[in-house]
């Protein structure tokens, strides 16, 4: 898996604590809201609002150290959580100021600065990032005998308290460091006025995942190099009076929050729910609408953040540098305003009577303005490069929905011995990288090819093997793939398997296709299930099913969006990504309906399913809507190839259609018997 990948399953494993903070935030608005002066002290009311949500928004990082280990784990099991908060415990313990004093045998003062910025939400995805890989690793671990006790997922929290002390170890020498140098870098533009703004804000936001942020806001905000910016703006007319303050000048290194925090992130959350999957949009909805409010009202941002911040780093980056050009030009154009808590509506009316503010309204239409940058941006980008964002993924619960229907389908442990077999076929464990599959065929990623055998893997029962490259191999296994390929990675996540060099033979028998027109009585005749233009199988561009290895059959290039069912029967699958169907009649004809070429790898974009699995449909009912235009931009090929799997249970088929075809109307072949 590269590294894309992974950050993109952070990013999806972060989504469960995420999914909290907005209703926290809002919580904490609120409550300022209600008291703006002494934030809670005046106010019962107030008080128990900005208490409740401090009690989630303060314990963030423990969250985000549960919900990533947790996400992140194979099998969702609540000892992977448990782990992360372990290990969470050791760290931030280990590393606070009390502990660094007496580990070092340093006094109190003598703490480095670092240790009392150390960002907590840094240490909470790196915990849970951990956590989860010794619990993927090690959760099945038997030990001897006399430690049985500890074995399996007990041992998990053992390791990671070691690994954890490791950890901390490292951190109490590198992170002062890096915390210093950050330091230093802020005191060197500092100098630079407006320019200097745009620069620590961009720096602000493009540290906040690693936490580092902190150094730089020591040198702008408080009081490091001299600028104190945040205090001295609050104190206002007592700043100014002291001669601490200078108007048009004090505050610029904030008012810039302004505009991305009430309207350029909300604009950000548009762009993400507009690009979402259809079916996934009221879920983001939720989410997103939940996270702009909190940044409108209160300016806490990381709900929105952490939702893109690791599915997709260059929206992330994208938005680091349009908060630099943000300070930049609040700064450069003296549109001053300050905040205590965040740049969210609640501080940016508290401090719009500071003697400080200097034009802070022209900051709304710097906003607004910011708002249509980033929405248009945003969904440029996300649709430009495909980016995995916040509902155009595959869900786990889709995964689970798209189960095979076990009924009609081989046994758990017929599938699951021959997922044995297929992975020591092809090298065994150690020689996979990637295991996934398509409606019919199994989709591997090997470290070399040339172990593969394919004699073994034909004598398995498959009916071909693809060698796309040096790395990447498809195996022809019928309408059982993602069966067996779920059976496959369970077995890799826990076992070991090696290779084999030999397989025990089954009694099936493979038909040979005649190469003469077959002769035989009609059982059932296929009407086209789309309309458009006849092809040969010869002529799809992909070998699979032009070599006719996973079934026979004809192709069409579709004029309009609507897929027809072609026979009667029921829908025994529709592929997550809704690019193929399934189906078998009351004769026994499995017939597989497989919409353009490559387009699984579109993850579902451009195609929406209109019937569930185990449906039973008429001939011509509307099973699949199709994106048309979309899919011709970017599908390999909307040749889409109409076959029977099981072609060799039967005579043959005879095509009964040229040229043209009318969806739900014109005969396309005939089955024989």
């Amino acid at each position: 898996m590269n590294v894309l990948s992974y950050l993109q399953r952070i990013g999806r494993a972060l989504m469960v604590p995420v999914a909290v903070l907005p209703a926290a935030a809002i919580l904490m608005g609120i409550g300022y809201w209600i008291d703006p002066n002494g934030w809670g002290a005046n106010s019962t009311i107030a008080a128990l609002l900005i208490k409740s949500g401090a009690a989630i928004i303060d314990n963030m990082s423990i969250l985000f150290a549960i919900g990533v280990a947790y996400g992140l784990s194979k099998d969702k099991d609540g000892s992977a959580a448990l782990t992360g908060f372990v290990g969470f415990l050791v760290v931030t313990t280990l590393c606070s100021p009390t502990a660094f004093s007496m580990i070092m045998g340093v006094a109190s003062e003598q703490v480095p600065a670092a240790f009392s910025k150390i960002n907590n939400q840094f240490i909470g995805i790196l915990v849970g990032v951990l956590a989860a890989e010794l619990y993927n690793r090690y959760s099945g671990v038997e030990l001897p005998k006399a430690l049985s006790f500890f074995s399996g997922r007990r041992l998990v929290p053992i390791l990671t308290s070691f690994l954890m002390i490791l950890v901390s170890f490292v951190l109490m020498y590198v992170w002062p460091f890096i915390y210093n140098v950050l330091v230093v870098f802020g005191e060197n533009i500092k100098d630079l006025g407006s320019l200097g703004a745009g620069i620590y804000a961009f720096f602000n936001r493009l540290l906040i995942p690693v936490g580092l942020h902190h150094a730089l806001n020591s040198v702008f905000w408080f009081d490091v190099a001299g600028i104190n910016d945040i205090p001295n703006f609050l104190a206002g007319a007592k700043s100014l009076a002291a001669g601490m303050a200078e108007k048009g000048i004090t505050g610029r290194y904030q008012a810039g929050f302004f505009p991305i925090m009430m309207f350029g992130l909300p604009g950000a959350a548009l762009a993400i729910y507009h690009c979402a999957r259809p079916e996934n949009k009221a879920k983001v909805a939720g989410i997103m609408m939940a996270g702009a409010f909190a940044a409108f009202f209160t300016g806490i941002t990381e709900p929105l953040e952490f939702s893109f911040m690791f599915v997709a780093p260059i929206l992330y980056v994208i938005h680091a540098l349009l908060t630099g050009f943000s300070v930049y030009i609040a700064a450069e154009m003296h549109w001053i305003s300050g905040f205590g808590f965040s740049a969210g509506l609640v501080d940016m009316l508290l401090q719009s009577h500071n003697p400080l503010a200097v034009n802070w309204y022209m900051l709304i239409f710097q906003g607004l303005i910011f708002f249509c940058l980033y929405y248009v941006i945003f969904r440029f980008v996300i649709n430009k490069f495909n980016l995995i964002t916040p509902g155009r993924e595959m869900t786990n619960d889709e995964q689970e929905i798209d189960d095979y229907d076990k009924d009609i389908m081989i046994s758990d442990k017929d599938i699951t011995h021959e997922a044995y077999q297929y992975l020591a076929a092809v090298g065994g464990t150690d020689n996979l990288t990637v295991i996934d599959a398509c409606i019919t065929r199994l989709r591997l990623g090997v470290k070399t090819v040339d172990i593969v055998n394919d004699d073994l893997v034909k004598k398995l029962g498959a009916s071909g093997i693809i060698r796309l490259n040096k790395h990447n191999v498809q195996i022809i296994v019928g309408t059982r793939a993602e069966m067996i390929a779920e059976a496959m990675k369970k077995i890799a996540a826990r076992e070991v398997v090696a290779p084999s060099n030999f397989v025990e033979k089954d009694n099936r028998q493979f038909a040979v296709k005649a190469k003469n027109k077959p002769v035989g009585q009609t059982i059932l005749t296929l009407v086209a299930p789309v309309s458009g233009e006849i092809y040969s199988l010869d002529e799809v561009p992909d070998e699979a099913f032009s070599s006719r290895i996973v079934g026979d059959g004809l192709a069409i290039k579709p004029t309009n969006g609507e897929v027809l069912a072609p026979v009667a029967g029921r829908i025994i699958k529709i592929f997550a990504t809704n690019h193929a169907f399934c189906i078998e009649t009351n004769e026994g004809v499995e017939v597989i309906v497989h919409m353009g070429i490559d387009t699984v790898a579109l993850k579902g974009q451009g195609c929406e399913r209109l019937v569930a699995e185990n449906s039973v449909v008429k001939v011509g009912q509307p099973i699949l809507k199709l994106d048309l235009p979309y899919l011709e931009q970017h599908a390999k090929s909307m040749i889409s190839p109409i076959i029977i799997s099981n072609i060799d249970d039967y005579q043959g088929l005879t095509i009964v259609a040229t040229g043209e075809v009318i969806a739900g109307i014109t005969p396309i072949y005939d089955i024989l018997k």
